[in-house]
This record gives structure tokens, C-alpha cells and sequence, in this order.
């Protein structure tokens, strides 16, 4: 059963986009959502920007529209809370197209996982659960950069916005009555901060998976095979992955081939990169090869020991014994890379410390009791 809507509008004049913008920006919200292609890119190509209001869904050409300075003012409008999903891949679509990005932010499925419902919940799910509606799906892989869009297209994009602003109708009151309002703002202001921060290409080796098994010396090699993929990928607008498979990286700077033939025979190795370039990459081995032993990168950390697992435990448990006096998903409460930074500050014998990672409203509900749980262990080994 679906719920009555307007037709929605499109919008594909600069002058219509700015006469939207400046009345959505005397409305308390706006639901927000976007269609688009990354298939082979390094960038998201917007193929559509979805808007909605409460009464209908608007929808905004982006291939019509070159003016976007009225978006950017309504997605940096203070008073003006933005309603979004799940909405990593929305940031960048956002940062992509006109430099900006929607604060405050309101994320549905933050805010579900605040109510204590499951976490990481999927759009199409909790519509089902909350509005009794069951969405299709005929349109979630369709190509957004055709014109002109099907009816079946503008149907599916008008209703996640639509339904996107009535979900924020329920969920709002109920985190407001929750007392997590504030956590739920400042969790999102978090995530908008950090997709705004850009992978330095220098650094890009020691996001590479299996990395910390390589000694100084292969290191230097696969430091110089990441920065050549990380800005030959932006430059070209090609995916990573496209470029050189990540699980390539590792086994070349082990291996250390000289040739074509060699390089080829890498595991995960895809031909079509030993074809267009290869002779940059045995360049680039050769270079990391040959670079000073005083310049080599210091080797990466270990993943933390099985022995870690117990103290992990209870420390998540911390977390855990929070959300269930809250109502809220335990998953919300201390993420992995905070808990394993905690124990890199004094394992395996303390004392410990918290780490930076643990911050905001979380360092002030659970950093004492962290603390006591950690250093007892150390101080009393079971």
C-alpha cells in the first residue's frame, strides 16, 4: 500500500532552482537525496539531486542546471535541518557537484539506531517498518545520466524523497523526546567533518590492506606504487580499483618483478593494467627499489594480538551495558577503531589512557568507566 502524492516538480533552470532554494530556506527541514553514477569513476556523477518538502518531492536536474550557489546557501543554512539517509556517498555527491555539504544533518538511519532500532538499517527497511510502505526496487541500478528519465525513474525518485521527509516527521520528535538530539547532530557534524578530509596521496600506502607485513625497504616500493594509483585515479577520474587492484599492491612490493612477464603473474594482477601500465609500474619498483634506506617508511603497526580479545570484550562491554540503559543499538556506542586505539595507548601491560578517537558525548558518558575497566585488568590479572 503506497500513500497518496503530488506530482513532483522538475527543475532544470538555474532561475527555478533559485526560486525553490529561497523558499525551502524558510521551512525547518528539507528531505534530501541524490541518484548517482560511479561505476568506473573516481568521482560521483550526479544524475539526479531529490528534494522534499512534506507536501511533494522536487526534483533537480543537475545536467541542466550551472548555477548551484542557491543549493550551497540552502545546504549551509543554519535553521534549515537537512534529512538524509545513510548519506556517505550524498557527501561527496554534494562536495563533487558545487563544493558544499548539508549541515545540520539529519540522518534517518543514525537516528533509528539511536531509537534503538538495528543499526546500518536500509532505506527500503525502514520504510517498510515506520510508514507501512513497500517501495520498488526495479529503479535502485538504473542509469541516472539518461535523458530523457523514465516514468519509472522520476516515480522512484520523487518517493524517496517524499517518504524521506515523512520519516523525519516520526523520527524527529521521538529522538527529541529521547534526549539524544544532540548526540544525533553531533555524530552527524562528525561525519560531514570527516568526509571532507582527502587522502594524502603520500599517505595513501598505509590504508593498504595487509601492508603492515612488509619490512621498511618494501615499503618504500609500495609507498610509491599508492601515490602513483591515489593521483592517477583522480587525475584520470578512474576508479582505484580499475586502475590497479588494491590486493595487488602488497604482493608487488614483496615480489618485485622486473618484467612484463613477472608483473603479469601477480596475484589479482589485471591484464588490462599490465597493458596500459605496466612499464610505470616496474618504474616505480625500480624507484622504491633503489630509494635511501634513511628515507624508508618506519614499519606499520600489527593488528592487535588474540590476547587483546579479552580486554576488547570488556571494554565493548562498557558500550554495550550504555545502549541497553538507553534504548539505543550497542553498535552506535563505541566503534572498533576507538576501542583498539584505547588498547594501542598500553597494551599488553597498561596503563591506558583514552585515545583522541574517543570524543564528544561518548568520552563524557564512557571514558571513566573505560578507564576502571581497562587499568583493573592490569592491575588485576585474571
Amino acid at each position: 500500500m503506497t500513500s497518496p502524492l503530488a506530482p513532483p516538480l522538475m527543475i532544470d533552470t538555474n532561475a527555478e532552482l533559485a526560486s525553490w532554494c529561497s523558499r525551502w530556506l524558510t521551512l525547518p527541514y528539507v528531505a534530501v537525496d541524490t541518484e548517482f553514477v560511479r561505476t568506473e569513476t573516481f568521482y560521483p556523477i550526479a544524475g539526479l539531486i531529490q528534494v522534499g518538502d512534506g507536501q511533494r518531492a522536487y526534483l533537480i536536474d543537475p545536467l541542466a542546471i550551472t548555477d548551484w550557489s542557491p543549493l550551497v546557501t540552502l545546504l549551509q543554512a543554519p535553521d534549515v535541518v537537512k534529512v538524509l539517509h545513510a548519506c556517505s556517498e550524498d557527501l561527496e555527491v554534494f562536495t563533487r557537484l558545487c563544493n558544499a555539504v548539508p549541515l545540520p544533518l539529519f540522518d534517518t538511519q543514525l537516528a533509528a539506531a539511536f531509537l534503538g532500532m538495528d543499526f546500518s538499517m536500509g532505506y527500503s527497511r525502514l520504510v517498510s517498518e515506520l510508514l507501512n510502505i513497500d517501495l520498488p526496487k526495479e529503479e535502485t541500478r538504473s542509469d541516472w545520466l539518461q535523458r530523457p528519465l523514465s516514468p519509472g525513474q522520476i516515480e522512484y525518485a520523487a518517493r524517496d524523497a517524499q517518504h524521506l521527509a515523512e520519516l523525519y516527521q516520526l523520527l524527529a520528535p521521538r529522538i527529541a523526546a529521547a534526549g539524544v538530539e544532540p548526540w544525533l547532530f553531533a555524530d552527524t557534524a562528525e561525519q560531514v567533518r570527516a568526509s571532507g578530509q582527502v587522502t594524502d596521496p603520500e599517505q595513501a600506502y598505509q590504508q593498504v590492506k595487509q601492508a603492515w607485513r612488509l619490512n621498511p625497504a618494501q615499503l618504500a616500493i609500495l609507498q610509491r606504487l599508492a601515490y602513483w594509483r591515489e593521483t592517477e585515479s583522480r587525475q584520470r577520474d578512474q576508479a582505484r580499483n580499475r586502475l590497479v587492484r588494491e590486493r595487488a599492491l602488497v604482493p608487488m612490493a614483496q615480489q618485485q618483478p622486473d618484467n612484463l612477464q613477472t608483473l603479469a603473474r601477480i596475484e589479482d594482477m589485471h591484464p588490462r593494467t599490465v597493458r596500459q601500465d605496466g612499464e610505470t609500474l616496474l618504474q616505480l619498483i625500480r624507484e622504491g627499489k633503489a630509494a635511501d634506506p634513511q628515507d624508508y617508511p618506519e614499519r606499520l603497526p600489527e593488528p592487535l594480538p588474540a590476547a587483546a580479545n579479552r580486554l576488547l570484550k570488556l571494554m565493548r562491554k562498557v558500550g554495550q551495558t550504555e545502549a541497553e540503559r538507553l534504548g539505543i543499538a550497542p553498535e552506535i556506542m563505541l566503534r572498533k577503531k576507538v576501542l583498539e586505539a584505547m588498547l594501542r595507548t598500553g597494551f599488553p601491560s597498561g596503563p591506558y589512557s583514552l585515545p583522541d578517537e574517543l570524543n564528544g558525548w561518548r568520552r563524557e558518558l564512557m571514558g571513566e568507566a573505560l578507564l576502571a575497566v581497562a587499568n583493573a585488568e592490569v592491575e588485576e590479572p585474571v
